[in-house]
């Protein structure tokens, strides 16, 4: 009897806490009558407000609404190619003047970077020997051609004393005098060295009273007039030197000056190591700033035809490649493309696609093939835009994300919306 008790107690027990814990519950999850049959009344007198809604319903629910999508029209617009070496400079044109013969040095105007002209002597050997010798030889030549002429003389007189055989070897003498005589003015020049060309002088470690050998190195001429740069470009820049005739050129000791270059050769076949081509090309120097050897920056531009260009936020991209999704009379259509070149906001491409034909650039995440769409152009002002129906913010978002509630009924109105 006690245990049937005790068992009565703890089921009354329990159901007095369900009781407790069910009465507790409804206390705080019921909703307020009054304000939820305010809300259903405010909810049906602002669904009128949402004219696209009432079309869906007019229309049975069963099509999708259009996809809102800011386009721009194809543009045709050329794309600058640029390249960038560096490269060194050399003379235009630059000379070694060695010593044509040997000799002690006995006199020298070489100082160093000063200017001279083309003959200007820049040394001289002891030529006192070449001196004697070419003496020599003219006197021989003087006897030589006094003797032709005596003989000469007779046989115009009738004189069988000379004869043919006489005469002739006296002029071959002659001539030989003649050729030994200019022997000894080569050797009295060679102890004289001229400037070959005009340019200025290097330095040198010719002193005087130094015995220079044959072919011994006395100075360098630089003609600065005009800078040779010589620089690699890349393979790809084979097909911009037949077009382009020009480079710009800096060097770091005029910072910010740019200078025209003249291009004046390349090779005619690529490095098999660097696969590069060596080009050279000229700057003009008659001031005389810029120095041989100087290290210059080279910047080579090729501007192309006008090229499709659109902007790169138009580009999608997927496991096929590149595409862009075009505004066909109003349905999406997408259209595979290929990237040409690239600039900032700008990409170039290769396509089937029309000058002017309206790309969607912005919202293209959003659309499917034949997907319906409401462009609106990108270059024009909100303030001209078409006017619309006036809608909530919610009205709003629905347009931007077109999905709807299963049941397709109308959103409660937000908190911040004038239920007036």
């Amino acid at each position: 009897m006690k245990a049937i008790s005790v068992r009565k107690k703890i089921i009354f027990i329990s159901l007095a806490a369900a009781a407790l814990l069910g009465l507790y519950a409804f206390s705080l999850g019921r909703p307020d009558a009054s304000k939820a049959g305010q809300e259903t009344a405010e909810g049906q007198a602002e669904a009128p407000r949402d004219p696209a809604a009432g079309q869906r319903r007019a229309g049975g629910g069963g099509g999708r609404q259009a996809t809102t999508v800011i386009t721009q029209p194809l543009e045709l617009l050329p794309y600058l190619t640029v390249l960038n070496a560096m490269g060194v400079s050399s003379s235009a044109q630059s000379v070694e003047v060695v010593a044509s013969a040997a000799g002690e040095v006995v006199a020298l105007d070489i100082a160093a970077n000063t200017r001279v002209e083309a003959g200007d002597v820049l040394l001289q050997q002891d030529a006192r020997t070449q001196s004697l010798n070419l003496e020599i030889a003219q006197a021989q030549l003087d006897q030589a051609t006094e003797t032709v002429a005596r003989y000469e003389r007779l046989r115009a007189n009738g004189s069988s004393t000379v004869t043919d055989v006489t005469l002739s070897d006296a002029r071959i003498a002659q001539r030989l005098a003649e050729a030994n005589v200019g022997l000894a003015e080569i050797a009295l020049e060679d102890r004289t060295v001229r400037a070959p060309i005009a340019g200025k002088l290097g330095q040198s470690d010719v002193e005087i009273g130094d015995t220079l050998s044959a072919n011994s190195a006395i100075v360098t001429i630089d003609n600065d007039a005009a800078l040779q740069v010589t620089f690699e470009l890349p393979e790809r820049a084979i097909s911009m030197l037949s077009d382009v005739s020009t480079v710009a050129a800096s060097t770091p000791s005029f910072i910010g000056r740019v200078f025209d270059a003249e291009i004046l050769s390349y090779d005619s076949r690529l490095d098999s190591v660097t696969r590069s081509v060596t080009v050279k090309a000229q700057i003009d120097n008659s001031s005389g700033e810029l120095w041989p050897g100087m290290t210059f920056s080279v910047r080579i531009e090729k501007e192309s035809e006008p090229t499709a260009a659109i902007a790169s936020t138009a580009v999608t991209w997927s496991r096929d490649g590149a595409s862009v999704w075009i505004d066909a009379q109003g349905k999406a259509q997408q259209v595979p493309i290929t990237i040409v070149s690239r600039r900032d906001e700008t990409v170039w491409i290769d396509a089937d696609i029309e000058e002017g034909q309206p790309i969607v650039t912005e919202g293209a995440h959003k659309l499917r093939e034949g997907a319906a769409l409401q462009a609106q152009s990108a270059f024009q002002p909100r303030g001209e835009r078409p006017e619309q129906p006036p809608r909530s913010d919610d009205t709003a978002s629905r347009e931007l994300a077109p999905e709807t509630n299963k049941q397709g009924d109308t959103p409660t109105p937000t908190a911040g919306e004038d239920r007036s």
